[in-house]
């Protein structure tokens, strides 16, 4: 039996609150999607429980939505995200049946609940499960092999890039709160995101049964060795693909404040795509945008997966090709804006001289990041931002600087990017903060992201997350910079000394 500690205990109980309605909206779309004489949609498709052989022979436990009508169908195929069974995609895949024709095959990905083999962090195994998946449908769907599409959430929006990258069947596909480089995900600048990590090493052990891969990692977290579990991050990265993974129809979508898989690395792999390609990007955390959709229900993100597929697979004449490939929604809210290129979301920068200050490490102040899986959450459901007060601030452990006054309000687009020449007495992780705030000093966050210095001066370049964020007619933008922060692992001796040098500046993105 495992052994859980308080901490993984609490995670634990989080755990079963967040996936609760996940699985309640799930098996509300089956039951709705089940077969009954007395509906149309039921007349057009059947949703059967099957069990089919992965790599390996590995058996994986699937819900496949077959239309009826004539073959062959467009195939699509959807593994699960980690920890959630298969039946997390039942209601959109009976949609996407009842409406377009496809085939669909929604399955527990490796190692989890009633599947087979063990998890191996989307390693071969895994990938290789979505062919040995296409390979069973072609041959017992009537699916045509010119018409794949692959689509998931979290895990297996990692998995369907890796395996768009691996199968050159793969024409299609859509990954939703995805990786595109895992050690830059969970390992930002050499800072363990531990609320993260904390979380998915639970929720395997929860769920699942964690392969030698998974539990060498979490060894290495335990023992503060995670830099021994990089390695593991090239093969599994879609980021060391981008010529393979170029020959698919690429969509991706993530949230701006998505607690696993931060939007940074994501807007990096998509400016290097080549092939057909869209980014949605919305306010939400990790997989709150399409939390709803993937049940059935009506939800835009799972629309535009929709019009995607009917584009590349079908054929259909939506206008998919013509509209612009970068479409993204404001933190703080707004209507949807689209560019040409993740490059044109930036029209202006502005750099903002830091003045001289410093403080003392090891202080934790309320500047912070928030709560993963949560902040995010109220943000984009209850317009809740990560706020701070900026009054009470402790200056003895953070530096804290202000910008102008922007009387007619201004639109941050793109990746603030902040310059410090530090003077640190010893190892010392720092955190960086933009906000905007009110005459009051009172406001909320816009973007953050950490790092780790060594003893010693040196000059510090850092990019923040990604930001499209409106700020207020009269408010004005903030920095702060401390060393402490409960969304992640941070090192430092209290009291060090960390001084910020003449040179430091912080590049404010507009977006025009």
């Amino acid at each position: 039996m495992i052994q859980l500690t308080v901490k993984e205990d609490l995670v634990r109980r989080s755990l079963a609150l967040l996936l609760a309605p996940l699985l309640l909206l799930a098996t509300a779309a089956t039951a709705t999607a089940a077969p009954a004489p007395t509906t149309t949609e039921a007349q057009v498709a059947s949703i059967t429980y099957r069990t089919i052989p992965g790599e390996g022979g590995a058996p994986l436990r699937a819900f496949v939505v077959t239309p009826t009508g004539t073959g062959p169908h467009p195939l699509l195929v959807m593994p699960s995200s980690w920890a959630v069974s298969g039946i997390e995609y039942v209601g959109a895949a009976a949609k996407l049946a009842y409406r377009s024709g496809y085939a669909v095959i929604s399955y527990t990905s490796r190692g989890f609940h009633d599947s087979g083999g063990e998890i191996d962090v989307a390693g071969t195994a895994t990938v290789a499960d979505v062919s040995r998946v296409i390979d069973w449908g072609i041959t017992n769907l009537d699916a045509d092999p010119a018409r794949i599409g692959v689509a998931g959430i979290s895990y297996g929006g990692g998995q369907s890039l890796l395996a768009a990258a691996a199968d050159p069947r793969v024409k299609a596909v859509a990954a939703l709160s995805t990786w595109s480089d895992l050690a830059r995900s969970l390992y930002p600048n050499e800072t363990v995101s531990s609320q993260a990590v904390d979380l998915l090493l639970t929720a395997g052990k929860l769920t699942g049964r964690p392969g030698q891969v998974l539990r060498d990692a979490e060894t290495a977290y335990r023992e503060g060795r995670f830099e021994d579990v990089v390695p593991i991050s090239p093969p599994r990265s879609p980021s060391t693909r981008v010529p393979a993974l170029s020959r698919a129809a690429v969509l991706i979508g993530n949230a701006w404040n998505d607690g696993l898989f931060p939007p940074g690395q994501i807007t990096d792999l998509f400016a290097k795509l080549t092939g057909p390609k869209r980014l949605l990007l919305t306010p939400g955390d990790h997989a709150t945008s399409e939390l709803f959709g993937a049940a059935g229900l009506p939800n835009e993100v799972w629309d535009a997966v929709g019009r995607w597929f009917d584009h590349h697979l079908r054929g259909v004449a939506n206008g998919v090709d013509r509209e612009a490939p970068v479409w993204l929604r404001p933190t703080n809210g707004g209507a949807w804006r689209t560019y040409p290129s993740w490059a044109a979301v930036t029209t202006a920068r502005e750099s903002i001289p830091l003045a001289e200050t410093g403080f003392g490490a090891g202080r934790a102040t309320v500047a912070d990041s928030g709560t993963v899986l949560v902040s995010g959450a109220l943000q984009a459901f209850l317009k809740i931002p990560t706020g701070v007060a900026l009054p009470l601030v402790d200056r003895s452990g953070a530096a804290v600087w202000t910008g102008p006054v922007l009387r007619s309000g201004a639109l941050v687009g793109g990746t603030p990017k902040v310059r410090l020449s530090v003077t640190a007495a010893a190892e010392t992780s720092l955190f960086a903060y933009l906000y905007e705030v009110n005459a009051l000093g009172l406001g909320a966050l816009i973007s953050h992201k950490p790092v780790v210095v060594q003893p010693g001066s040196r000059v510090v370049d850092l990019e923040l997350e990604p930001a499209l964020w409106q700020v207020g007619a009269g408010n004005r933008l903030a920095l702060v910079v401390d060393t402490v922060d409960g969304r992640y692992g941070s090192v430092g001796t209290r009291g060090a000394a960390v001084a910020i040098g003449a040179g430091s500046a912080l590049e404010v993105p507009f977006s025009g």
